[in-house]
């Protein structure tokens, strides 16, 4: 039976959109942000329907695996020429600071030290469709941007092979055998491999219909069976996604703009899924945080600045840039959360303190991470 409720829902969350766009315009205020809020109070005003509750997973993997399609396409040969240094220098820089700077710091608060390394690992984690959003949102495109959108594409990738290797030593540690600890290795060669066998034939057969243009037909079901096939597969959508993009953007010679389609039919799936992400948001959750949740917000914090500026100080940035890149990275969404939900699953001794602390702190980066995202580009200039 067609649910007439779920079609109106639909169209009020679309009009939304388009509103937070135009604020987001005139002010300095994300329009990810204004989502977030709007869902959140659509979720507690309990606005949505029932029926939209199976549909959140789905509309969260397929706009997270655009998005993924899209920090593909943007690791062009000449952009990894320019700029790869710079990428890679800083995002190991990040990645490495934030797994010293938090486990040592909730160590010396009197965590067990096998629990401070998860959630260190899980701290690394970001958020690729706000951090994105955001630097469209901008309008900036300059070196600045160009390398953490480069960062951005590969910072899932260190993070989820940082929290396999920390989960599976914190996992010894406590004497478990569970395999669930090397299921992030599965995770990151499975999608590696499931990118490469989306964005090879992709590659050679989209764009042949109109000469150079591939068509939103074509970049659907790219983002569709890539999404499809990974969740089958359980590999992380995100990295088979990216894999997926970079191939197409580099082979596909004959395409003008190899993924300029999937720009165009993004945004109706990110208003969808900020809105019922900020709708699942659970503001009581900060409060249970405590003085650990509260020193773990500001270790994640400082330590992203921090490894921002060492990773660009190596990399021999411009000294004017060196702050702004943990700034603009600090946004945290749902890898964190899945990264918890699997550490407490192999660590069930400590899963109170995992998916509280961790579902505290997401809310805290989801809401305030893209102002700073913000603020650093439009300092970036």
């Amino acid at each position: 039976m067609i649910d007439p409720f779920a079609l109106l829902t639909l169209g009020v969350l679309f009009s939304v959109g388009l509103i937070a766009d135009q604020v987001g315009r005139r002010t300095r205020i994300p329009r990810v942000t204004l989502l977030l809020i709007c869902g959140l109070i659509a979720g507690a005003m309990g606005l949505l329907p029932q029926s939209f509750d199976t549909l959140t997973d789905n509309i969260t993997v397929m706009a997270l695996t655009l998005v993924a399609l899209l920090l593909g396409g943007s690791l062009k040969l000449g952009t990894l020429k320019a700029h790869g240094r710079e990428i890679l220098v800083i995002s190991v820089a990040i990645v490495l600071c934030t797994l010293i700077c938090v486990t040592l710091g909730l160590t010396l608060l009197g965590v067990d030290f096998g629990l401070a390394l998860v959630l260190a690992s899980i701290a690394a984690a970001t958020a690729p469709a706000a951090t994105m959003d955001v630097i469209r949102q901008s309008g900036a495109h300059n070196r600045f941007t160009r390398i953490v959108t480069g960062i951005v594409a590969i910072d899932d990738a260190w993070g989820l092979l940082t929290f396999s290797v920390c989960l599976a030593i914190a996992s010894h540690l406590n004497g478990e055998t569970d395999p669930v600890a090397l299921s992030a290795l599965y995770e990151i060669g499975g999608a590696l491999l499931l990118g490469l066998v989306i964005g090879l034939p992709a590659a050679f057969l989209t764009g042949r219909i109109e000469q150079g243009e591939p068509l939103q037909i074509e970049a659907l079901a790219v983002g569709f069976l890539t999404a499809g096939l990974a969740v089958w597969l359980h590999v992380s959508f995100l990295l088979a996604g990216m894999v997926a993009g970079a191939l197409i953007v580099n082979l596909a010679k004959h395409h003008t703009r190899a993924l300029h389609e999937i720009e165009h039919i993004q945004w109706p799936f990110m208003i969808v899924f900020f809105i019922l992400a900020g709708a699942s948001l659970e503001l009581g959750s900060l409060k249970e945080l405590g003085l650990v949740g509260v020193l773990f917000i500001a270790l994640r914090s400082i330590s992203r600045v921090l490894g921002g500026w060492v990773g660009a100080y190596f990399a021999q940035v411009p000294s004017n840039e060196r702050n702004l890149y943990g700034m603009a990275l600090l946004p945290q969404a749902g890898v964190a959360i899945g990264m918890a939900l699997l550490a407490a699953q192999a660590l069930p001794q400590w899963e109170d303190q995992i998916i509280g602390l961790t579902i505290g702190a997401t809310v805290f980066f989801e809401l305030v991470g893209p102002f700073a995202t913000l603020w650093a580009v439009r300092r970036s200039g």
